[in-house]
């Protein structure tokens, strides 16, 4: 009888609109390769028939397009494990021993709940700023415990995700992985991201997405109020704002920003559930302090 250690059972999510012909087969063919664990894989087609599906592979057909976080929020109902992994239809495992590697990394430390690896562009290496969950970006090799996460490459522990309700659905894209982070954390998990473990994803910018600065603007303002003490709500949105007007060069941009933002005041960020000033304390001390 063997007295080995049980193998990982992991769900994993992906999402498709049918408009990455090329990358969704490598995605899936890399996914479908991962050795030393148990995967269940569903496919959630938002607003689509998944096309290009590998035999034996799961789908979820959507009739609209929910958006990026309630999509995930449908697969993970659809798919068995103990542990979810959440990955982008353009992503691509380099090797078939990264997912037993992610699930390794949470008997490290029972209070983890969500683990990041790091996310390179194939081509270049070069691991993009906003794909580094900190502050301090300039050095994505240093690892840790880590507040926030990048939502289209992670691995989340099913109990937390579902103790702390899931993606925000409502959100649909962007913010949705500060928001989730936040929840977690206010559980009394926390976050690791492991820079020794690369999956390969195209250097894309969000501003390739025409709603990016109207969402962006309008999540933030919704992250905010769902989630902060009330003394905070006010710094955590000078502080976005000033960054955004530092950043943002192009006078439309900035004009589709503040519709967001005043878009995201009117309501509609959902429930409130302010943390703890003690989980404040915790992010601070961790490194990122809930007003950035």
């Amino acid at each position: 009888m063997s007295t080995g250690t049980p193998r990982p059972m992991i769900g994993a999510v992906v999402l498709t609109m049918n408009d990455r012909p090329d990358e969704f087969p490598a995605a899936m063919d890399s996914l479908l390769s991962q050795e030393n664990i148990d995967l269940d894989v569903v496919v959630v087609g938002n607003g689509c028939d998944p096309a290009q599906v590998p035999d034996g592979v799961r789908t979820v057909e959507l009739p609209t397009n929910v958006g990026i976080p309630e999509g995930r929020n449908v697969g993970a109902a659809n798919v068995k494990g103990d542990l979810i992994f959440f990955f982008d239809n353009d992503a691509v495992l380099p090797s078939r021993d990264i997912l037993a590697r992610l699930a390794a990394e949470f008997a490290r430390d029972p209070r983890r709940a969500y683990v990041q690896p790091r996310i390179a562009d194939p081509q270049t290496g070069v691991t993009m700023r906003r794909w580094v969950p900190r502050l301090r970006t300039s050095d994505p090799d240093r690892g840790g415990i880590v507040t926030v996460m990048a939502e289209g490459v992670v691995m989340i522990r099913r109990d937390a995700f579902e103790a702390v309700g899931g993606w925000p659905g409502h959100f649909f894209l962007f913010h949705e992985g500060i928001d989730l982070a936040w929840r977690l954390w206010n559980h009394g998990c926390t976050g690791h991201y492991a820079p020794e473990i690369i999956v390969y994803h195209p250097a894309t910018q969000p501003t390739r997405h025409e709603l990016f600065y109207r969402l962006n603007a309008r999540n933030r303002v919704w992250l905010a109020r769902r989630n902060l003490p009330a003394a905070l709500i006010p710094f955590n949105l000078a502080v976005w704002t000033l960054l955004t007007l530092w950043r943002t060069r192009r006078l439309s941009a900035l004009r589709v920003s503040l519709a967001g933002l005043i878009e995201g005041i009117r309501g509609g960020h959902g429930a409130r559930s302010p943390m703890s000033w003690s989980t404040v304390v915790r992010l601070t001390r961790a490194g990122r302090p809930p007003v950035c």
